[in-house]
């Protein structure tokens, strides 16, 4: 089985999520309205989380089209779509059957998101689109403080989370990776776009920093980089209105298999 830093069984995924969704669906349904999905496509939507984006492409696709949304624990997903548990680095797929595959933060994630990637190709329909929204994490400069304290206390649990990710096989550099992965893997017509904007005190952004602190908590102050009283003080800087931190730099970048 694939394994992830956060696990969306917890109770706190839930609110995980709907901060993701908040921050990340207007960046995808843009992406979506470029790429022009209509009725009649078959889609397939990868790691679909709370399922807002299988919800979203099942509107578009209809009455003629149809969705499938995946996820190793798919208990959050409900809509007028397939829903199939599904592990992406060990199931297989169908080939070439979908118009558009998309996945948001799934290959960032896999150590083996090369493979993961040539399956993805595999099971797109000649002239089928792949896209993807995913982080690159090296890049999240604080933009204002109370005091130089509380921005390197920031700086410092935030890397503590991040080195966590990567010891168990995130690429943090992933999302500003993927436009050359496209292209060694066959794919013409690629593009990309980035996105960064403001996470202040009281946003989506900041409370999705704050819930991967207590998802982590355990974990963060077991390898002795971060005591519980630096997540106290972390999530204390997060609430203060005077922080605001530039959100992890988000990528999109999309595909077109050939043509047959």
């Amino acid at each position: 089985m694939t394994t992830y830093a956060f696990d969306n069984a917890e109770d706190l995924a839930v609110d995980q999520l709907a901060s993701l969704q908040t921050c990340l669906d207007p960046i995808t349904l843009a992406n979506l309205d470029r790429l022009d999905v209509g009725p009649g496509w078959r889609c397939l939507e990868v790691g679909a989380g709370a399922g807002s984006i299988a919800r979203a492409l099942a509107e578009r696709v209809a009455p003629t089209g149809s969705v499938v949304a995946t996820d190793i624990k798919p208990h959050l997903l409900d809509g007028p779509f397939e829903v199939l548990t599904h592990d992406i680095t060990t199931d297989p797929l169908p080939a070439e059957s979908f118009d558009l595959i998309h996945s948001r933060l799934v290959l960032l994630h896999l150590p083996a998101r090369e493979q993961v990637l040539a399956k993805l190709v595999r099971a797109l329909k000649p002239g089928g689109w792949l896209l993807f929204e995913e982080f690159d994490c090296t890049w999240l400069p604080v933009l204002s403080a109370p005091d130089e304290e509380a921005a390197a206390l920031f700086t410092r649990v935030n890397g503590a989370m991040l080195a966590l990710l990567a010891a168990a096989g995130a690429d943090l550099a992933w999302g500003s990776r993927i436009y050359g992965a496209l292209g060694r893997h066959g794919l013409v017509d690629v593009d990309a776009a980035a996105h960064a904007e403001p996470w202040r005190s009281g946003s989506p952004g900041a409370r999705l920093h704050e819930i991967n602190s207590w998802q982590l908590e355990a974990r963060l102050v077991g390898t002795g980089q971060v005591t519980a009283e630096d997540l106290a003080g972390f999530r204390r800087v997060l609430a203060d209105p005077r922080f605001a931190v530039f959100s992890y730099l988000t990528v999109s970048a999309w595909g077109r298999k050939p043509a047959a």
